[in-house]
């Protein structure tokens, strides 16, 4: 049975009608990623906020000089993340990065059921025990969870890296939860 096939709830404006800014964008995404994904496409409402998202994200997510995590730990706490919160769009989503950064289908498909059951290097499963409690018992993040971070070989920008990508999913997740915000058909197929 197919998802349904809105993007989200509320009406969004018509791609053509975007800043020609936007519109090169999305011409990249439809160029590197053979789409434009739907988060993208919920934010239109909001020229200046799409712009804010887009450059967190970008930041957040794909700079590797300023940021020690790979890329695929930024795409496993998306993931571990968004399991605690339930989030469809980005266990879709970044459950397909995990797959394709990672080689592994099994693994993106362990993430978003129970990332406990995946058989992870110590740094790893410090990492996502960590994004797990920050999403889950946040108030109970303490100086013993930084010092496990640390003793798995994490600085103190890392954490802070990490805790802000944390963060980020909780957000992303919440707006995807409150708009009903589906995720590309096309990520269900890739990398398996």
């Amino acid at each position: 049975m197919p998802q349904p096939d809105h993007i989200v709830r509320i009406p969004l404006p018509d791609p053509d009608s975007l800043d020609d800014d936007m519109k090169k964008y999305f011409k990249v995404c439809e160029e590197k990623l053979g789409l434009v994904p739907y988060v993208l496409r919920a934010y239109t409402g909001n020229p200046e906020k799409l712009r804010n998202f887009i450059n967190t994200y970008n930041t957040l997510m794909l700079d590797e000089e300023t940021c020690n995590l790979s890329t695929l730990e930024r795409e496993m706490i998306a993931v571990v993340v968004s399991s605690a919160n339930r989030c469809y769009y980005c266990l879709v989503a970044h459950g397909q990065a995990v797959r394709e950064l990672s080689g592994d289908p099994q693994l993106g498909e362990m993430l978003v059921l129970n990332y406990r059951v995946a058989e992870l290097e110590p740094r790893q499963r410090a990492l996502l025990d960590y994004a797990w409690k920050l999403t889950k018992t946040p108030h109970e993040i303490g100086e013993e969870d930084r010092q496990v971070l640390r003793d798995g070989g994490f600085g103190d920008q890392d954490i802070f890296d990490i805790t802000d990508t944390v963060g980020f999913f909780n957000y992303t997740n919440r707006m995807a939860h409150g708009l009903d915000m589906m995720p590309n058909p096309d990520y269900h197929g890739k990398n398996r």
